[in-house]
């Protein structure tokens, strides 16, 4: 929220504000609209559930009036009586056909089938199911629904069994079930007494119309309560008679146009109607589609729930219309934000306007420009913060102003005075660490000498008259050897202690190079060292002791080989450093290198890392005499990656502006 301007604010804020009212409107207004939509089409779906049971009940009577009727007709009295089975089959088979009935089975009153009109051959088998007890006890015709065997439908024609008879299709959401084919129908049976000509029950008419694969009820319902609307492609409308959870007759349709025979009823819709005996109003999944659905369980002449008859109505149509709504209402918010937003937006510039030029003005001086000013437009709260913002800007420029002179002069002078202390520092110590050392050095000398060469001279002449295998001739030898060691760390102290001033004359530094180099030739080639040169040939002469700068060249080159006791490569430059008026001589070694602990102790005298042949001093004179000529030296160096000594001696000390080039 930081980087977003006070108008995009204030703007967001309106928009929010009359966003969630609109949004807050726009849900309640939908839940209600949808909730109302909803209960229209349960309320419908109930209404068709009850048209649908007309139907199917309207088809019970229907059934139960044919067998009533038939069972008071003459020729069942006379033929019954007489026994003339030829004549009953003859007259009930045209009933079954013309009243497209499935079965029409007349019982003697002892139970026992006396004619079928599907099979006239088999007769003489007892039949007992509720339906006969009822009339039997009753006397009175009674219609109900009732399952019927796969024994019962063979003996009444194998067509029906074969009617009946589906194999069960696997359905998302249904309920699992064991077994994959069902064998039993369910009926529709009705059945009626028959009396002789004295009022006495000579016989039970049976008649009934098998459900199984039988369109004529679902499509009436769907014909009659739907009237063949279809949305999409789809039938707006589905009626179904299930036998369990298994639908028998429907015209719900498959994903392939078939009617979804043999396809089960969800596992929800299964427990209320089937397994409490509740109807089912609502939201269900039917076959591969949601609905809107009612269903009612369908029970036997005993009570038993054995089936249920439903019908749905597409719940896509109902969903398409709420979000139609949902749609709209969505539409009249956003209008109305965008509408509003942009009112919002052109009223809040002229208050936003001095704001931005304010904030552009305080990040210009943030930038450090503190002449800025902001122009008075008005004489308000903003001209008045205007004008205070200048004051503040006017009088921080003139304090920075004076802050920034008082501080750069005070950077300078610290700096200058630091420097030169640093320089002065390090140039006492050394100094005075080097007076002491040479005057403790000369006196030291001055003892030594004369016993030194006292001794050698002694030791010599021992020496030449001992017989050649005298075994004390090669203690003497060691004592000849170690004197000399001691006589050249003397010579070391005396030069040492004395550092007398330079000859300084104009010099070609190349010159001092090259001639350092031939003299220690043959050392370079003992140490199978490789020397690689890079001179400036338009180096200037400058003012220096040939001789000294030599002595220090040659000090770093012996230091470089000996670093390289297995050969290497020594990389030897000189250049001009125009910006610092030096002259630089470099010495690149790819020796053993120093490490970081002792590249500090390297010019201290008497500090060496050989064991016996070095005294300490070579560096420390080295130093002493480029401190002479107003130079440094510098040391560069990593352990296993080699060393680089530079010699820096000043150029600004020619006389006149001498050089290769031209002079």
């Amino acid at each position: 929220m930081r980087h977003i301007s006070i108008r995009t604010r204030l703007v967001l804020s309106f928009s929010i504000v009359i966003l969630v009212g609109v949004l807050l409107s726009a849900f309640v207004g939908i839940r209600l609209i949808g909730n109302t939509i909803i209960r229209q089409a349960q309320g419908k779906v109930r209404l068709d559930l009850n048209s649908a049971w007309e139907v199917y009940k309207g088809q019970s009577e229907n059934i139960k009036d044919v067998v009533r009727l038939t069972a008071v007709r003459f020729f069942m009295k006379d033929a019954v009586s007489k026994n003339d089975r030829e004549r009953l089959w003859r007259e009930l088979q045209k009933i079954r056909e013309s009243e497209s009935l499935d079965i029409l089975t007349l019982i003697d009153g002892e139970g026992r089938v006396l004619v079928r009109a599907r099979r006239p051959d088999l007769f003489g088998d007892p039949l007992d199911n509720d339906i006969i007890e009822y009339v039997l006890i009753n006397e009175r015709e009674i219609v109900s629904t009732q399952i019927i065997t796969e024994e019962q439908l063979q003996k009444e024609g194998g067509d029906l069994a074969s009617q009946a008879r589906m194999k069960l299709i696997p359905t998302p959401k249904a309920k699992p079930r064991p077994e994959a084919e069902e064998t039993s129908g369910m009926m529709i049976i009705a059945a009626a007494p028959v009396y002789d000509y004295h009022g006495d029950l000579i016989g039970i008419l049976l008649g009934g119309k098998l459900l199984n694969r039988d369109y004529e009820i679902v499509d009436r319902v769907k014909d009659i309560v739907y009237r063949g609307e279809t949305y999409q492609g789809k039938d707006i409308g589905t009626a179904t008679i299930f036998q369990g959870d298994l639908r028998i007759a429907t015209n719900v349709l498959r994903e392939d146009g078939s009617r979804a025979i043999g396809t089960r009823v969800s596992e929800e819709v299964y427990d209320q109607v089937i397994g409490q005996g509740a109807p089912w109003i609502g939201r269900a999944f039917v076959v591969n589609d949601w609905y809107i659905t009612a269903y009612e369980p369908i029970k036997s002449l005993q009570g038993e729930i054995i089936g249920m008859l439903y019908v749905g109505m597409l719940e896509a149509p109902y969903l398409d219309l709420r979000n139609r709504v949902l749609f709209i209402f969505l539409g009249i918010a956003l209008l109305s934000v965008i509408l509003l937003s942009i009112i919002a937006y052109f009223t809040t510039a002229k208050v936003v306007r001095p704001v931005r030029q304010l904030l552009f003005a305080t990040e210009k001086v943030a930038d450090g420009n503190l002449s800025h000013r902001l122009p008075i437009q008005s004489r308000d709260e903003m001209g008045q913060l205007a004008a205070s913002f200048n004051r503040m800007t006017e009088e921080l420029q003139k304090a920075t102003e004076g802050y920034h002179m008082l501080t750069r002069t005070l950077e300078d002078k610290v700096r200058e005075k630091t420097e030169e202390l640093k320089a002065t520092q390090d140039q006492l110590i050394q100094s005075e660490k080097l007076t002491s050392l040479g005057k403790l050095a000369a006196g030291i000398a001055h003892e030594i000498n004369n016993p030194l060469t006292s001794i050698l001279i002694n030791s010599h002449l021992i020496a030449e008259k001992l017989k050649s295998d005298d075994r004390f001739k090669e203690n003497l030898e060691l004592i000849t050897d170690e004197t000399a060691r001691c006589s050249t760390i003397v010579k070391g102290l005396l030069e040492f202690s004395r550092q007398t001033q330079p000859e300084k004359r104009l010099t070609d530094v190349n010159k001092v190079v090259d001639k350092t180099l031939l003299l220690l030739r043959s050392e370079a080639l003992a140490h199978k060292v490789r020397i690689h040169k890079a001179l400036d040939s338009a180096l200037p002469d400058i003012m220096i002791d040939g001789n000294k700068i030599e002595q220090v060249f040659t000090n770093v080159i012996l230091n470089a080989l000996e670093a390289m006791p297995t050969g290497g490569d020594l990389f030897i430059s000189s250049r001009i450093l125009s910006e610092d008026q030096l002259v630089a001589v470099s010495f690149r070694d790819s020796g053993c290198g120093i490490s970081q602990e002792n590249i500090g102790k390297i010019f201290d005298p008497f500090f060496t890392t050989k064991e016996r042949t070095g005294t300490g001093l070579g560096l420390s004179v080295s130093y002493g005499i480029v401190q002479q000529h107003g130079g440094r030296i510098e040391v560069q160096s990593q352990m296993e990656k080699g060393t680089t000594v530079t010699i820096l001696l000043p150029a600004n000390n020619t006389r006149g502006q001498n050089s290769k080039t031209g002079r």
